[in-house]
């Protein structure tokens, strides 16, 4: 009886559902498919990263008595390693770090910058915006990375063990070799040999130009070699000599188009220290990171937007078609003034008023409990002028991690990680691949009707990013959280659906992280494949959204402190694992 209920719903859905093909310039990182995770707790400390061999690496800083930072530097380093479509030394990173006895919350920006040769045709060819893998594929999409200068200066803030220490583990088996993963085998495969330039086929691929199969041994001497010269001379090593000549060599050896990267680009990059971003849902303070960023914010505002409305708190609206109907709207405003309003602080303030209380309740008035909008246009919250900024077309990819720490003194870490597209730019320096960041800036300054993009190429300038590092404190100011996710401009989607599924459906964190996905960035509403969304799809065809269906990859990496004890969340679509005593 509910197989021929199933077969009688997928047939009505048929002609209202878009059960697309993955859109590559959103999700390039494709799934390769899940695996269920048991339950994790912990009493002392704990990690939750995307690997296995990450996660270990942090769990022995942690057990050697050192802080969330160690144990998140020490899986980063891993994670270049063996999960090399994700994150690495060539990217960026967003850091949020909570200290327990003093009660403070810090956050430090690496994100990738432009060159100080870029301009704001930096991607236009001919008058038209070039093809993006195009502009991926090219010296063009190569920002400075951060991701170094980030995790040197937060270890000189909250570290612990001594720098060269936390590079041990990587060291150790970039030099020895570690079994090629199954997620980096499949991505190998579907990527395509030409997404790479020389160096990185060498390296990932064998002699016939097939990609290293799961269980090949891989070593990466280069790598080992860049991480002691790190460990030895820290930041500086990498930022200038040796490996950043290499850097700047494969930039301008890049097919398509030399980037115009310097080595006085590498070494002027800063990361910069950034007030949090935190605002009020319920009983609880949620705290993300603010511009460059659009993550926080973007969550911000459609937490607020739901909080007083009906059918979206309490278990009872768990998954259910009413409740996806009124965030799926609610995201849609969202989305909206992300993409008009939201760039480089440095270059664009943010409007005043952004998260004014009368402002978003004027926002609210637009959402309709039974009926869908169309895509909604940007507000015009306090402190902007109608007009200030042009309508955005930027496309943001997902090749991104996250990783989640608590250690033994309570202090927390919540670092997303990035090279952007999956394996980034596709060149390779030094035994790292280097990202393709760039080409999360709008390619056209302008939009049709001639009003400048906020989110606009600058010298200098940092792409604006949807990466949502994020803790949640309850009503005492006591951590609750630690999460975050990869998934490109989705990162706000999966990391407001872990919010919601805790704070509002009551869900343990593993649960939590199993939900299938969902959301709108302002068009249709797009569900994870699978059977639990058959249903809320019909309400929401009902209600007038067309609906969409996708993998939808997160890696969405939680820590909830519950009862006295940790408890993790793991995305089951991808690697990760949770790891504690």
């Amino acid at each position: 009886m509910f197989r021929r209920a199933t077969l009688f719903v997928a047939l009505c859905l048929a002609s209202s559902v878009t059960a697309g093909a993955q859109d590559t310039a959103l999700q390039p990182e494709a799934g390769t498919g899940a695996t269920s995770k048991d339950a994790v707790t912990s009493q002392k400390y704990m990690i939750v990263a995307a690997n296995p061999l990450a996660a270990e690496a942090g769990l022995e800083m942690l057990r050697r008595g050192g802080s969330a930072v160690d144990a998140a530097i020490a899986s980063q380093l891993i994670l270049g390693l063996v999960e090399p479509q994700s994150s690495g030394l060539g990217g960026g990173a967003f850091i949020i770090h909570w200290d327990a006895k003093s009660r403070a919350l810090s956050t430090i920006d690496g994100r990738e910058t432009a060159p100080s040769s870029a301009t704001p045709d930096r991607f236009i060819r001919g008058g038209r915006p070039m093809p993006f893998m195009d502009a991926v594929r090219s010296g063009l999409s190569v920002g400075i990375p951060g991701v170094v200068r980030a995790m040197e200066l937060a270890h000189q803030g909250h570290g612990r063990l001594a720098w060269g220490d936390l590079f041990a583990p990587a060291i150790k088996l970039a030099e020895s070799g570690f079994r090629v993963p199954r997620r980096l085998a499949l991505l190998l495969r579907w990527q395509g040999l030409d997404h790479f330039s020389a160096q990185a086929r060498a390296y990932f691929y064998d002699a016939a130009d097939h990609p290293h199969a799961e269980g090949v041994l891989l070593k990466n001497p280069q790598y080992a070699a860049t991480l002691r010269a790190i460990a030895k001379g820290g930041a500086a090593a990498f930022y200038q000599g040796a490996i950043a000549d290499a850097i700047v060599a494969a930039v301008a050896a890049a097919p398509r188009a030399d980037g115009g990267m310097t080595t006085t680009d590498l070494a002027s990059y800063r990361a910069e220290t950034r007030e949090p971003l935190c605002f009020a849902y319920r009983t609880h303070r949620i705290c993300g990171m603010g511009p460059p960023s659009s993550g926080a914010l973007t969550i911000a505002q459609t937490l607020k937007l739901i909080e007083p409305l009906d059918h979206v708190h309490g278990a009872q609206s768990r998954m259910s078609g009413t409740a996806l109907h009124i965030m799926a709207e609610a995201q849609k405003l969202a989305f909206a003034d992300r993409n008009r309003y939201i760039a480089d602080p440095a270059f664009v303030p943010l409007p005043s008023g952004y998260l004014d209380d009368r402002y978003l309740a004027s926002r609210r008035s637009l959402i309709d409990a039974q009926h869908a909008m169309p895509k909604p246009e940007a507000g015009f919250p306090p402190g902007v002028a109608q007009r200030s900024f042009g309508v955005d077309a930027t496309l943001e990819s997902a090749g991104t991690s996250h990783i989640s720490v608590v250690d033994g003194d309570g202090n927390a870490v919540a670092m997303t990680t990035t090279i952007e597209n999956a394996f980034g730019s596709g060149l390779w320096a030094a035994g790292f691949l280097l990202n393709n960041q760039l080409t999360d800036f709008s390619f056209a300054p302008t939009d049709g009707n001639g009003v400048a993009i906020a989110n606009a190429v600058a010298a200098g300038k940092r792409p604006r990013s949807s990466m949502a590092p994020t803790m949640v404190f309850d009503g005492s100011g006591y951590l609750e959280i630690v999460t975050g996710s990869p998934g490109g401009s989705r990162i706000i989607l999966f990391v407001t659906k872990m919010l919601v599924a805790l704070l509002d459906w009551d869900m343990s964190a593993q649960h939590a992280a199993d939900l299938p996905n969902f959301g709108s960035e302002g068009g249709p509403v797009t569900l994870e494949y699978g059977g639990e969304t058959v249903w809320p799809a019909l309400v929401l065809k009902g209600y007038g959204h067309i609906v969409k269906t996708d993998m939808m990859t997160s890696g969405t990496h939680t820590i909830v402190r519950r009862g006295g004890r940790l408890e993790a969340g793991v995305d089951p679509r991808r690697e990760g694992v949770a790891l504690g005593d």
